[in-house]
């Protein structure tokens, strides 16, 4: 069938206007070899895709581990040989050598230092340390002051604690913190870090005014106080620095400040 808007020449045979059915027979062969070749070519780049992509990586499975166990403790009775060689470093006195013969060395030190921290008297872990002799009073126009004597017992305390290498203290420190965290933790509430026990221990025994001249005591039943209520008002670990005398004090007040430098110690805030 023509185009009406163009009719077709004289002398050129009219075109059929539907195919023969040979022509179709022909023309349904070639459709059907062209399916056929897109197939065969559509699944040859298809395989290849397939060949081609990178293999699958199986996800790794997420194991839920949970929180880190945490390393066995060390026992700190049995820990006593390590602290020895440790704190051994920090002074060449013998008395101080002796000292450290005590057992369980941590828990007594974490002990004395909460205790002072909070106040109280650390006599009771630190026994090893009370003064041979007995406290001696002495009366002069009235008053009962307390003799230079009773002050001289603490000699050898302040002498050897006055010995201590700071700079040294602040490396056996750090090498024996965990075992102090963990003994610490058997006598402080939850959360409450050893360095700032620590800070408030030696801020507190820092406070101690350092007498001038004789001190005025009163007998009070079997005992002794001061007259001072100034001094009487002070904590029981304040009084057994105060006991140690004027001297004495200063030597182990400018150690303490030596100590709170070099172990790095949080400041406390003043009350």
């Amino acid at each position: 069938m023509s185009d009406p808007m163009h009719p077709t020449p004289a002398g050129v045979p009219p075109t059929p206007s539907s195919p023969s059915p040979g022509g179709n027979r022909v023309k349904t062969l070639v459709v059907v070899l062209g399916l056929a070749g897109v197939a065969v070519i559509a699944s040859y780049f298809g395989l290849r895709r397939h060949e081609e992509r990178p293999p699958e990586v199986a996800a790794t499975p997420v194991v839920d581990a949970g929180v880190a166990a945490a390393p066995p403790e060390e026992s700190l009775p049995e820990s006593d040989g390590r602290v020895r060689d440790a704190m051994g470093r920090l002074s060449t006195e013998p008395e101080f050598a002796k000292w450290l013969q005590e057992k369980d060395l941590v828990r007594r030190f974490t002990a004395a230092v909460n205790n002072v921290a909070e106040g109280a008297s650390p006599r009771m872990v630190l026994g090893f340390l009370a003064p041979a002799g007995g406290f001696e009073v002495a009366g002069a126009q009235g008053k009962t002051t307390i003799e230079p004597r009773s002050y001289a017992r603490y000699d050898t305390v302040a002498r050897v604690f006055g010995s201590l290498d700071a700079q040294a203290a602040g490396s056996v420190y750090r090498e024996l913190k965990s075992l102090i965290d963990q003994a610490h933790r058997e006598l402080a509430p939850p959360g409450q870090a050893f360095d700032g026990t620590f800070s408030r221990a030696i801020q507190h025994l820092l406070t101690v005014p350092i007498p001038e001249g004789p001190v005025e005591v009163q007998p009070q039943g079997a005992l002794y106080v001061y007259a001072s209520p100034e001094l009487e008002g002070l904590s029981a670990a304040q009084k057994h620095l105060l006991r140690m005398g004027p001297q004495n004090m200063r030597i182990i007040q400018g150690k303490l400040r030596e100590l709170q430098s070099s172990l790095g110690l949080p400041p406390v805030a003043e009350r």
